[in-house]
């Protein structure tokens, strides 16, 4: 089986592969820079979230055709990092958590492969926003590491580049947000409407503003990321091992493109 890793702020591909090699893969939605390579006896292939040195910001990455490129090259599996800040009082910087549903607050991006452009109109169910397979096996590995890690996570997705202001992050607790980021909730529904499995270990790296004492800025999240990088790679190095043992069985699938 072939497994997608979708690599996120402060995580770099070498920790999963010695030299990836990225190169561009067409779809109908553009170019998609991926590396194919071998982890823990899997066919993976990579992606970066953010492009070659974090240059692509959350609203302008091709969410399309990264997804897409998975998709083409006989991916069945996602797995996401995300670094995260914390709505939620119980939720720290450095715990971690495995997500469970999503607030999809996003504005301007593309978000979806059905435009009804075929004469098709396609309203995809979103009942479980994440694969509840690949969830168990994220959840088992974190615990196993010995990772203060939470079972469920809402993820609210924000527009960005700009972090939220204390009145967002406290309406967004209202909304039953735990945590909140800018690009997960986009890639979930991507992943569901090609009928790929999709899971992500999220790393909080700070408290949403006006929470914390502290004002946000990218280098905190990027520090609070590479303090912790050893044992997230370590768990998505476990659980690609067992899943390709034992793929997970699940109907995370729909007609997809």
């Amino acid at each position: 089986m072939a497994v997608g890793l979708i690599i996120g702020t402060g995580v770099d591909a070498r920790a999963f592969v010695e030299e990836p090699r990225f190169g561009p893969v067409r779809t109908p939605w553009g170019e998609a820079e991926v590396a194919r390579a071998q982890a823990e006896g899997c066919d993976v292939v990579m992606v970066r979230r953010h492009g070659a040195g974090h240059s692509i910001p959350p609203h302008r990455i091709n969410y399309r055709a990264n997804i897409a490129a998975l998709k083409e090259l006989g991916v069945t599996h996602v797995l996401a990092t995300s670094a995260v800040g914390s709505v939620n009082r119980n939720m720290a910087p450095g715990d971690f958590c495995v997500l469970s549903d999503f607030l999809d607050f996003t504005r301007t991006r593309p978000f979806t492969f059905f435009e009804g452009e075929d004469g098709r109109v396609i309203h995809t169910d979103m009942s479980r926003a994440y694969c509840s397979g690949l969830r168990e096996v994220l959840l088992d590995v974190a615990r196993g590491q010995g990772l203060r890690v939470h079972a469920e996570a809402c993820y609210a997705c924000v527009e960005g580049p700009r972090y939220e202001t204390p009145a967002e992050v406290k309406a967004l607790a209202m909304l039953g947000a735990d945590v909140v980021g800018m690009t997960n909730a986009t890639e979930a529904l991507l992943c569901r409407e090609a009928g790929l499995c999709f899971g992500t270990l999220a790393l909080v790296t700070n408290w949403g503003a006006g929470i914390g004492p502290e004002r946000l800025d990218h280098e905190q999240v990027t520090q609070e990321v590479l303090k912790n990088t050893n044992r997230l790679v370590s768990t998505l190095r476990e659980t690609l091992r067992r899943l390709c043992e034992r793929p997970v069985r699940c109907d995370c699938g729909v007609t997809g493109v």
